[in-house]
């Protein structure tokens, strides 16, 4: 463990119960993540595929909707903003935030829209296939403006918003700009995790979150050493015109790049060896060094939502990278789309510690 994160752990567990009760605004594609599994001991005779006895079936909250997640599981109340199709999966979908008592007035529905559902096959704790089912298109106008009015509505009553944007068509240039001008005058920070379509669209936000390969492709250049990262940092501050750059690395932790400061902040990746027995569900196994990572489903929503959340209570942004780097070092020890509580924060940040 480097000293400036061990001199971090005690501002970090001094966090935690700071995070209960902030008032955050996620926006953006809401997605169900469906996921069946089974046993899988032979291969078809139609082709050279496995053949996966069905054992059960469940749904996760996916895209914006587990960034969403990831905060209410640390206790923030939130409200959430989207668009889902009135069909079998936007149901789901709803159904699930009514179980995590995330707040679904600014979610619409659309006769004509289809919810995005990414159907994962899982036998013996490995994804065999994923299935995407999903367009698009544009919301209508009359829905976008009626969903511009509900964000702009909540923007004086929340602490930061977050902007998940998944490329499904919800979020064009104009409707981010709209939404950046809003929480602007509203004094609302604004976390966002950007797609390539999109470069100059979100200028003004607190933080862009973006990982090794959406950095690459911003900058058009391949990231093959510090002195590569550190050349994109500082352009994509400049692209973005924003207070600092979070860049995921994967098992090379993050790097976070701050307008303010003028040397990069490099955290080291953390996690546990884990095993596993449900999807969703942790396998820890404590005292346990290295990592071992089946899945990594997810693992960017948790740094983008544990970052805002952290900031929102009053983290620097180095300390709330450091503590989203934590979490995502957690969930990533995890099958399925999956959250991190305040006592797992706890855990880890005590494990860090001893």
């Amino acid at each position: 463990m480097t000293t400036q994160l061990a001199d971090s752990v005690p501002r970090l567990k001094r966090l935690l119960p700071r995070l209960r009760g902030k008032r955050m605004g996620v926006l953006g594609d809401l997605m169900l993540d469906r996921y069946l599994w089974g046993t899988a001991s032979r291969l078809s005779p139609e082709a050279a595929v496995p053949v996966v006895d069905f054992a059960g079936q469940k749904d996760f909250l996916g895209g914006a909707a587990n960034v969403a997640n990831n905060l209410a599981a640390l206790g923030a109340r939130i409200a959430a903003f989207g668009v889902l199709g009135r069909d079998e999966a936007g149901r789901a979908l709803q159904q699930c935030m009514r179980e995590r008592s995330i707040g679904a007035k600014g979610v619409l529905a659309e006769a004509k829209r289809l919810t995005t559902v990414k159907t994962r096959i899982i036998a013996k704790h490995h994804q065999v296939v994923r299935v995407d089912q999903e367009r698009r298109e544009p919301p209508r106008e009359e829905t976008r403006e009626k969903l511009l009015r509900a964000v702009f509505a909540s923007l004086a009553h929340l602490d930061a918003l977050v902007l998940s944007d998944y490329d499904k068509g919800l979020i064009t240039d104009d409707f981010a700009e709209r939404v950046m001008s809003a929480a602007h005058k509203n004094k609302v920070p604004v976390f966002v995790k950007p797609k390539k379509s999109r470069l100059y669209a979100y200028r003004g936000a607190l933080v862009i979150v973006c990982n090794k390969e959406e950095a690459s492709f911003f900058v058009t250049k391949a990231l093959t050493d510090e002195k590569s990262f550190e050349e994109a940092g500082r352009a994509l501050l400049a692209h973005f015109g924003c207070g600092a750059v979070v860049i995921t690395r994967g098992e090379n932790g993050m790097s976070v790049f701050e307008e303010s400061s003028p040397k990069p902040v490099h955290i080291p990746a953390t996690g546990y060896e884990v095993t596993y027995a449900r999807v969703g569900e942790p396998g820890f196994e404590r005292g346990a060094t290295g990592r071992q990572v089946f899945d990594l489903t997810g693992a960017g929503d948790t740094v983008l939502s544990v970052l805002a959340l952290a900031a929102a209570a009053g983290a620097s942004i180095v300390d709330a990278a450091r503590l989203a780097n934590i979490a995502a070092g957690v969930v990533v020890g995890k099958l399925g789309t999956a959250t991190v509580s305040p006592q797992e924060l706890q855990h880890a940040l005590d494990e860090l510690r001893s």
